[in-house]
């Protein structure tokens, strides 16, 4: 459903298949159809080997389908080169994994940094726009500590700032409490919601349905196919 005063969705992907191998194929996604307007949460749930990860990673432009159509943001990402995908993925796109992929020999803020680094923008500037991030998810005061020192809450807060700091379109989060306690899921998905009420469009794949259930939007997927749920 549109959002009020959206005439145009973000993702819009219109009957997108993945296939694996030849003899015979794996089909993991199938036939997948999913519009996802800017401002909304989504959570797409489902088991292991559903075919959620291979969705996401299609939505990041990590990953082509074998046949279906893909538009971000009114770009046909099927005709992009592999050099234009990944620019688009770098200035619209961040990423939110469930290890949180941190380099335990530099700062928090040097790891927010980093992201950056990957797309080469200025120098001058970098370390307040990485504290400023950091301060968004409310981590700003352990800008200076060492991964290893910080809770496994912090580290994936420290992973989310590393995303923001490119101001992306969209955040697309694999899994992003699968490490994370109870208490611990529940303050970021406090956070989530913080930011998705800010503007931040957001797709989460989990497995879990009390994490989906946060969303403002869910579908499922079983065997590659999507379905909308209530």
């Amino acid at each position: 459903m549109a959002l009020e005063g959206v005439t145009a969705p973000v993702v819009e992907i219109r009957g997108v298949r993945r296939q694996f191998g030849v003899d015979p194929p794996v089909e993991a996604l199938r036939g997948v159809d999913l519009r996802v307007w800017p401002g909304e949460w989504l959570a797409i749930v489902g088991p292991s080997g559903s075919g959620k990860s291979t969705l996401l990673n299609i939505v990041g432009c990590m990953d082509r389908p074998t046949s279906g159509s893909y538009s971000f943001n009114g770009i046909d990402v099927a005709g992009l080169t592999d050099k234009q995908r990944a620019g688009l993925r770098s200035r619209h796109i961040g990423f939110v994994f469930q290890a949180f992929h941190l380099l335990s020999h530099r700062t928090v803020a040097e790891n927010v940094m980093i992201s950056e680094v990957y797309r080469r923008q200025p120098r001058r500037g970098r370390r307040e726009r990485a504290k400023a991030a950091l301060d968004k998810v409310r981590l700003g005061h352990r800008a200076d500590f060492l991964p290893t020192r910080l809770s496994g809450g912090e580290r994936q807060r420290a992973a989310i700032a590393r995303a923001l700091i490119g101001a992306p379109r969209v955040l697309l989060c694999d899994e992003p409490t699968g490490n994370l306690d109870s208490a611990t899921t529940a303050r970021l998905l406090d956070l989530f919601e913080e930011l998705n009420t800010q503007g931040l469009t957001i797709l989460m794949i989990t497995h879990a349905p009390e994490v989906a259930a946060r969303a403002r939007r869910r579908v499922g997927i079983v065997d590659g196919i999507l379905t909308e749920e209530a």
